[in-house]
């Protein structure tokens, strides 16, 4: 009896490095599952559900509208407090949880990692999905708030996913980082909510840039501040002012934060099974 082999199994070192970015679409489904997986998690098993997605936001706008708008006497110009407010955690809600599930996606998924052989990336880009359905609550809401306040809808309306996936760019390359340092260095997780915490008030969520310019070059440095005002440019209408130069600083900041996380991300993806 003779038996044909009609396909071969070759077996080459490095054929897995040499096609990862072409793994990493082919395993796309398994991106959609996780990401569907922890939507569901997120929101069927927690008892407030979809209003803790927009409870936090709002407890978060009382308190920076007293500290920033009352105590601080920020200048408004002429936008009200609370909607100047809210226009900017928008922004901040996305990248703070976004960076929040990439930071902690690999320890979470360690069943997966020391078991199965798929492009690691998938995992901290999965992450990225409860963050965007968050805003998507907190943005439909928003929209009616912003309408009644007077302020009209334009066309830089369209332009808000733009600054969206900026967003998600600066969360993603800050969350590899952590992520695979995280893996090796336990202590990292706690690391996420202590930046975050600073994040807040060197981000300007609770007070507009352009009534300090003396800080203004300085504030760009963060990534997050071109994006908040993007935001903040889109949906206020001429309420406010686009500082081109500041942004195109924070997109490079936000260009080089992504290319390091990714660089330091490949170089550590080989021992993540071993160390998990």
């Amino acid at each position: 009896m003779s038996t044909s082999i009609s396909e071969k199994l070759v077996i080459e070192a490095g054929r897995a490095e040499q096609n990862y970015w072409r793994d990493l679409w082919r395993y796309r489904e398994l991106l959609g599952f996780l990401a569907w997986r922890d939507i569901k998690v997120r929101y069927k098993q927690a008892v407030l559900g979809v209003a803790w997605a927009v409870l936090q936001p709002a407890v978060q706008t009382l308190l920076l509208t007293f500290v920033f708008g009352k105590l601080a006497k920020m200048p408004d110009g002429g936008v009200p407090y609370p909607l100047l407010v809210l226009t900017g955690l928008l922004p901040w809600q996305l990248f703070s949880s976004a960076f929040s599930g990439a930071s902690n996606s690999l320890v979470g998924n360690s069943h997966l990692i020391s078991k199965v052989y798929f492009p690691r990336l998938i995992v901290p880009l999965s992450a990225l999905a409860v963050a965007l359905v968050d805003m998507a609550i907190l943005l439909v809401l928003t929209l009616p708030i912003v309408a009644v306040s007077g302020v009209a809808p334009t066309w830089r309306l369209l332009l808000l996913p733009l600054f969206i996936v900026a967003a998600l760019v600066i969360a993603l390359g800050a969350g590899l980082w952590i992520t695979a340092l995280t893996v090796k260095y336990r202590d990292f997780r706690f690391i996420t909510p202590f930046l975050l915490q600073i994040g807040l008030f060197v981000t300007p969520v609770g007070y507009r840039t352009d009534f300090l310019p003396n800080w203004r070059d300085l504030l760009a440095l963060n990534p997050l501040t071109g994006v908040v005002n993007g935001f903040r440019w889109c949906l206020l209408g001429g309420g406010m002012d686009f500082y081109v130069p500041g942004f195109l600083v924070s997109l490079a900041m936000a260009v080089l934060l992504l290319g390091t996380g990714l660089w330091y991300f490949r170089q550590t993806e080989r021992q993540f099974a071993d160390v998990i």
